[in-house]
């Protein structure tokens, strides 16, 4: 019982892989495309280094926790350097800088809304309160029953499950730069501030508190050093390796999986692919959730992302940038409400080229450009090219700069991408959204209930969307499946 396959290589499967291989059990990754990473992959070209998907290195503590499980610290495979400013938010009329330390964003706060670092120092402290009980006592737990959620702790925060971060924040705060400032880091978790429980703030603490980082080359170091970690434990990788079925047998359990024709016997699976992809691979008795139990989800949102060289340094610039100089509520309605392409998109923009000279040729800077769109949406070259059009004219004009002209190439990722490239449900990019009726116990098991010794892992079940919780649900199905065989 101790040979165990795991589907897909992204955070969540290498993390399970390594805790698995640690454990003692004999690990094989069986890998869609042509390098792991899942979505969290890279790409080069002419010089230029960008990552695919995930940009942001939020909670270093959490990739620490991650490390130190091995004996190890991330500085081991990768240089780290914290960003400052960490982000800048472009209005229509402005550019806030958010620093790297709290004092200095008080004193900004201050400078857009007199007498606004009070209440931000209040808002914060009950963020940074909720952040220690998330990663003390709640996202840490498998999501199998309901008395995970109680603690003493969480006793005392019932009411923060009732109300929602964007009420909370308008309570405090009437500037709606401030607002927006505030209401940005809760987008991680794939809901609206409107649709995300209070608790949530802890995001809040993640970013002014702990701050926003860069791993030098970009985020797909931290990819490397999970696979170097996980073969150095005995995991073994197969790429270009795509399940075509999950077998199981005629008592209910898994038999192995079938790729390129063959027939792989294990007594233990674990699918890190899409939810809903991975069920489709097995017989339909054997499914827990129905086409219409997925159709009815809250989906986080799909993207329209652009990779582009140019051929001359860009001013007015910063490491990541946000552009909400567009109506952030019709936007965030024509994700969730009236699903379509946006009339006038918020966009964000990165240029790891400004603080990591290694990712763009001397001279040059790289940018990734990327519009949230609702998933499952007609995707066309056309659209890609409108849309590309409509945000570069809006960067020329708030950064005062033409780039246009500079273009060397681009490349873009989009509905139909995430789709063909990761069997990805409606195309979205995130998974499934953390709104109050999809978070803990009520998000897709971990561990399947009609087919022994089948467990999932990833953005689709618990804890969620983003980076830190993939390596955490890593953690938590290879801890389900030791606690199983034993």
């Amino acid at each position: 019982m101790n040979k165990v396959a795991v589907i897909g290589s992204g955070f969540s499967s290498l993390a399970a892989a390594c805790y698995l291989a640690r454990d003692g059990y004999e690990v094989t990754i069986y890998e869609k495309n042509d390098t792991v990473g899942g979505r969290a992959r890279r790409l080069v070209k002419d010089g230029f280094t960008f990552d695919i998907g995930p940009s942001w290195y939020w909670m270093p503590d959490i990739f620490e926790r991650f490390f130190a499980d091995f004996n190890k610290k991330p500085s081991d495979y990768y240089q780290l350097d914290k960003l400052n400013p960490a982000y800048s938010v472009v209005f229509e009329d402005d550019k806030i800088e958010i620093a790297d330390n709290l004092e200095d964003i008080k004193s900004t706060f201050e400078k857009v809304e007199k007498g606004s670092s009070k209440p931000l120092q209040q808002f914060m402290s009950k963020a940074e309160e909720n952040y220690e009980i998330a990663i003390k006592n709640l996202v840490y737990r498998p999501g199998e029953s309901p008395l995970e959620l109680i603690t003493p702790q969480t006793a005392q925060k019932v009411g923060a499950f009732i109300g929602n971060v964007s009420k909370d924040v308008r309570k405090k705060f009437t500037n709606p730069k401030l607002v927006s400032i505030l209401e940005f880091p809760v987008l991680f978790l794939g809901a609206t501030p409107q649709n995300t429980p209070s608790f949530y703030n802890f995001m809040n603490y993640a970013d002014f508190g702990l701050g926003t980082w860069h791993p030098k080359g970009g985020m797909y170091e931290v990819i490397l050093a999970m696979k170097k970690l996980a073969e150095d434990l005995g995991v073994v990788i197969k790429t270009e390796s795509p399940i075509e079925e999950i077998l199981v047998d005629e008592k209910g359990r898994i038999e192995g999986l079938i790729t390129k024709g063959q027939k792989h016997l294990y007594p233990i699976l674990l699918s890190g692919a899409d939810y809903h992809h991975s069920e489709t691979l097995l017989p339909k008795k054997h499914r827990q959730y129905s086409e219409s139990y997925w159709d009815k989800k809250t989906f986080a949102p799909s993207s329209l992302i652009f990779y582009v060289g140019f051929d001359k340094k860009l001013k007015n610039i910063d490491h990541h940038n946000l552009f909400f100089d567009t109506d952030f509520t019709k936007h965030a309605n024509e994700i969730y409400e009236d699903p379509k392409w946006p009339e006038e998109p918020l966009f964000y923009a990165n240029f790891t080229s400004l603080t990591d000279p290694s990712t763009a040729p001397e001279g040059c800077e790289n940018g990734f450009f990327l519009i949230p769109l609702a998933p499952d949406l007609e995707d066309t070259p056309e659209l890609r090219e409108e849309y590309f059009n409509k945000i570069m004219k809006r960067f020329e004009l708030r950064t005062e700069q033409n780039v246009t002209d500079h273009i060397i190439f681009k490349e873009s990722f989009c509905v139909n991408d995430f789709v063909s490239e990761y069997n990805s449900y409606k195309g979205n990019a995130y998974g499934m959204a953390n709104t109050l009726l999809q978070t803990a116990f009520l998000r897709p098991n971990l561990r399947s209930r009609k087919v022994k010794n089948l467990y999932f892992t990833g953005q689709l079940t618990v804890p969620g969307p983003g980076v830190p919780p993939s390596l955490i649900s890593g953690k938590l199905a290879a801890e389900l499946i030791k606690k199983n065989d034993h």
